[in-house]
């Protein structure tokens, strides 16, 4: 455990003191797209983020091969060389993606090029776990089409859910956390070494996002733009193709009994890893709800809108950040649920923990549909939104209202707090003059209804 740390550090290490310089470089050479309609952002934020993370990616292998406990990944297999090859391939179109802004075509055969790349160096699915039948052996030609379809669908994915400040990164992060649990279990607790390269990979994939999220919560200093969405989606099928498709489970049988008993236990991540269903669910469901829109509202699949799950989010009232927020918590609820129900398929206790928390997020997830108001006693612990509006105070929301009383009326001048008073006119003034003055004077009453 001690050796995946110290590569996850490295990573993150790396990662982050290159993405300011990198920051700096995507200002200099203009990666700064001005703001598109489908945008959340309201200014123009640089780009290509996916360098720094690429470089953490080379320091956390480069690490790893020199470690004494690691470096039997890089002797008894060529997956690492085959992840780099590929990686290299698709952060390269992710770069140039980021400045020149590269047809949506391109970019998908170039996903399809980089997912052979790897095929053709060892890195595919063999075989497949199915209940009752055990492991089912792929032909070449099997084994190469879904290899890819999995490393496309899951670069997508990830591309399409990379909408907010810091949501992508965070959701791979999750996701690499709850994959490393379970890849790690099969390594060290069943002896499985075909599991040490996916656990090495989602090790360097968490380090690679812990290391990149400071720079990228919200208000985001640089995006990873596609260099680093389709750069960490390519990790994350790169280690659900290594385990799913290359660990034996007929060293699980020594364990367990039986090859059917070994299937059904391995089944609640395998069969999900494969679809991908669980480790990319909420990107997953995205892709899949983008595609739908767009082809039944007579447009390309590849088409850009607002319609994604985290826009959903913003239009019925999330902050940006409760938004994120929410997106974390589906994550983390499906990734450690499925992980723990493939630990303890038979507990009782795990699904009632999930329902609960489903619960919970469907709570969060409704909340901006009411305001709960907090009772007297703890009015000053709570935001305004959640107080009590006294007798004669103005609402919450008009307090918080942005605009000014003045813009409206076209005047730069801010509104004085001035009084009007009803004094007598003086003697030889005449009436209409002493009208006019007063009427120049600001109606606080008016003012006070636009603020």
């Amino acid at each position: 455990m001690r050796d995946y740390l110290l590569t996850l550090c490295v990573t993150a290490a790396v990662t982050y003191l290159l993405t300011g310089p990198v920051r700096k470089f995507a200002i200099a050479t203009g990666a700064m797209p001005e703001i598109r309609a489908r945008d959340v952002h309201r200014e123009p934020t640089p780009r290509l983020g996916g360098i720094a993370m690429f470089f953490g990616l080379c320091a956390g292998l480069l690490v790893a091969d020199n470690l004494q406990n690691l470096n039997g990944v890089f002797e008894l297999s060529n997956e690492p060389r085959a992840l780099l090859s590929g990686a290299a391939l698709i952060w390269l179109i992710g770069v140039l993606d980021d400045k020149f802004e590269i047809d949506a075509l391109i970019k998908l055969g170039a996903q399809m090029i980089a997912a052979g790349v790897m095929v053709m160096q060892g890195l595919t699915i063999l075989w497949i776990p199915v209940p009752g039948a055990g492991m089912v052996s792929l032909t070449s030609w099997q084994g190469t089409l879904l290899t890819v379809a999995l490393v496309v669908i899951t670069i997508n994915a990830v591309n399409f859910v990379d909408g907010l400040d810091g949501l992508a990164a965070g959701m791979v992060c999750i996701a690499a956390a709850a994959f490393f649990l379970y890849t790690y279990r099969l390594w060290y607790s069943y002896g499985i070494e075909a599991a040490a390269p996916a656990t090495l990979f989602s090790a360097i994939l968490m380090g690679m996002c812990v290391g990149f999220l400071p720079h990228n919560m919200h208000p985001a200093r640089i995006f990873m733009g596609d260099s680093g969405s389709m750069l960490i989606g390519l990790v994350l099928a790169a280690g659900a193709i290594s385990v799913t498709g290359q660990v034996d489970l007929d060293v699980l049988k020594i364990f367990e009994g039986s090859t059917r008993r070994a299937t059904h236990t391995a089944l609640p991540v395998f069969i999900p890893l494969l679809l991908p269903l669980t480790i990319i669910a909420i990107p997953f469901a995205d892709l899949v709800l983008a595609i739908v829109r767009r082809t039944w509202n007579g447009q390309s699949p590849f088409a850009a809108d607002r319609g994604h799950l985290h826009h959903r989010l913003l239009e019925i009232g999330h902050s940006h950040s409760r938004a994120v927020l929410i997106m974390y918590f589906w994550s983390a609820l499906i990734a450690f649920g499925v992980v723990a129900y493939s630990v303890h398929s038979a507990s009782m206790w795990i699904l009632l923990v999930i329902v609960a928390l489903s619960a919970v997020g469907l709570v969060l997830l409704l909340l901006p549909r009411f305001t709960p108001r907090a009772p007297l006693w703890a009015q000053s612990f709570v935001p305004p939104r959640y107080r009590r509006k006294r007798r004669g105070e103005p609402a919450a929301e008009e307090l918080a209202s942005p605009v000014p009383a003045l813009a409206l009326a076209g005047e730069a001048q801010p509104v004085t707090d001035v009084t009007e008073e009803r004094t007598p006119v003086p003697a030889g003034v005449n009436g209409a003059t002493a009208l006019g003055a007063r009427s120049r004077l600001p109606d606080r009453r008016k003012a006070g209804s636009r603020n």
